[in-house]
């Protein structure tokens, strides 16, 4: 009883005295961040059909706006999803120790708000459990991720059928590493465990973006 009290409430009592702290680090961690300017060069994932196809070349090389990457561990950008209830500041990478203060971004995938798949995976029990109610999303939810650049919006788009359960959600198992791959456009991709209390597999929440600094290069409109 007293393991199981600590996973269920001590484990969120510390969650949020660190997110606390993260959230109140944020706007000092946006002025020391650097933003580039960028050529816009498309992802483009093999065997896939293009999502849009320019009527002829551009002689105006399309800029993209990119901010530096932050430290493993460090807090970088908040994400709120309003159809939950949920405002959490999200930190770098997704070890144990970083996923126990929020959601972690995966090191390597780009940052929200940048062209390819964002990857950010969190807990849905214990710690908080930020994303504990990522199920009740349905296509064309919002979801806000604010970082130095700004203020991105993304829209849940829905399941893929390969990964549909008979809910309408994307569930996978842990060595399904597909959902993480690159994908053309900008999205952000949402991962936590599946069944609540359980590890065994996955819950996947695929979300497009729609508007942002970035989102008329990448989007081309």
């Amino acid at each position: 009883m007293g393991f199981v009290a600590y996973q269920l409430w001590f484990t969120n009592f510390l969650t949020a005295r660190d997110q606390s702290a993260l959230a109140a680090g944020l706007d000092d961690h946006y002025q020391e961040v650097v933003v580039e300017e960028v050529e816009y060069v498309a992802v483009v994932v093999a065997g896939s059909t293009p999502t849009t196809v320019p009527a002829a070349p551009d002689p105006v090389p399309k800029i993209l706006l990119r901010e530096s990457a932050s430290e493993v561990g460090e807090a970088f950008a908040e994400v709120r999803i309003p159809k939950i209830d949920l405002e959490v500041t999200i930190v770098e990478g997704v070890r144990r120790r970083d996923l126990k203060k929020g959601p972690g971004h995966l090191t390597g995938s780009p940052l929200p708000g940048q062209p390819g798949n964002s990857v950010i995976s969190g807990h849905r029990t214990t710690y908080g459990a930020p994303f504990g109610d990522l199920d009740e999303l349905v296509a064309g939810d919002r979801i806000e991720v604010e970082t130095a650049l700004g203020l991105h919006i993304y829209e849940v788009r829905e399941a893929p059928e390969q990964c549909r359960n008979e809910d309408g959600l994307c569930v996978v198992r842990p060595t399904d590493l597909w959902v993480t791959e690159p994908r053309e456009g900008a999205w952000l991709t949402l991962t936590t465990c599946h069944p609540r209390f359980s590890a065994r597999r996955r819950l996947i929440v695929f979300a497009q973006l729609v508007d942002g600094p970035n989102a008329e290069v990448i989007l081309g409109t």
